[in-house]
């Protein structure tokens, strides 16, 4: 008798692997916690690319909505009209960045989690800028290492859920859950540790502030406007004080850093402290007047134009072939 039982719940969850995430009586979504959460990823993400995409976009609304029915009822009771409204709707609400797919914070956004795990997300309260966020980098990668490691993503998931929640205390079990968990969702290259460009999608800023349209050819958040006569002594304003924190007329440390990720980011999805240290050390190179190791006014200028010629120099390219 178990051996059938057990073959049933198999069963049961082959045909719809959303269903045991829902109440048996009300037939409401469950509480999940870090490690169910991860489990739906896992299941419906079956290239492990990143994203729930085309079939498997698919697979998961089917089975998402056809999970309310109690009885072991597969995906086809949701038709194929049924399915292109019901994704357009879902689409519409949850596809924050319009790419017509859901990546892990935005199914965040859909399933119902325990408190303290959704806060690690984040969606109320991102960072001002990557000037903020590289000094939270300095500040946790501890050793140096030019990566955050298990321990010290430990450490800032404890610290961040002390500050989000002062009454509450997380046990060090859910901490090594927590930290498990996100290690499994954004260490992408899957060496044990997050290295920047991992870290930048779990710790997001507001925005990256050089993807502002005004800064945008038609190709996209990787060149700037349609040419340099078009860049403003107000843009160039703007960038500089968001950059110039402390407002003493120069970006460096934490602030130069900061900049140079969010313009590394332009050009290179995936990146380290290495890319970024080599970045630093070729933009300095070439645009550190005075070197002092610092960004005056006129040298953001200097690199703005520069970048925004090589812009327009690649789209012609693009035009040409």
């Amino acid at each position: 008798m178990a051996t059938k039982s057990n073959s049933k719940v198999g069963l049961d969850k082959c045909c719809n692997f959303m269903r045991q995430f829902r109440e048996k009586d009300s037939r409401e979504l469950k509480k999940l916690t870090a490690n169910q959460f991860m489990e739906v990823w896992s299941h419906y993400d079956k290239d492990g690319n990143g994203y729930i995409e085309g079939n498997e976009l698919d697979s998961f609304l089917r089975e998402f909505v056809s999970s309310v029915n109690a009885t072991d009822v597969g995906p086809e009771v949701v038709s194929d009209s049924m399915l292109a409204e019901l994704k357009e709707c879902f689409m519409e609400a949850y596809d924050d960045n319009q790419d017509g797919r859901i990546e892990i914070r935005e199914l965040a956004q859909l399933l119902p989690m325990e408190e303290n795990f959704l806060l690690l997300f984040r969606f109320d309260n991102p960072l001002d800028s990557s000037v903020e966020f590289m000094k939270i980098w300095r500040e946790y990668d501890q050793d140096n290492s030019g990566y955050i490691e298990a321990d010290e993503l430990k450490n800032f998931l404890r610290d961040l859920l002390k500050e989000a929640k002062k009454e509450c205390e997380v046990s060090e079990d859910k901490l090594i859950e927590y930290t498990d968990t996100l290690l499994q969702i954004f260490d992408t290259n899957k060496d044990g540790k997050l290295q920047l460009s991992e870290m930048a999608k779990l710790l997001p800023v507001r925005e990256n502030f050089l993807c502002r349209s005004v800064f945008k050819t038609y190709q996209g958040c990787t060149s700037f406007t349609q040419g340099a006569s078009k860049l403003t002594k107000e843009d160039i304003e703007r960038v500089f004080a968001l950059y110039d924190r402390d407002k003493n007329g120069t970006i460096e440390n934490e602030e130069l850093r900061g900049f140079l990720k969010d313009l590394l980011e332009l050009v290179k999805k995936d990146y380290d402290e290495q890319d970024l240290q080599d970045f630093q050390e070729t933009i300095m190179r070439g645009c550190d007047y005075n070197r002092d190791g610092k960004i005056n006014k006129k040298e953001l200028t200097m690199i703005l134009l520069a970048l925004a010629r090589h812009s327009q120099d690649e789209e012609i390219g693009n035009l040409d072939v």
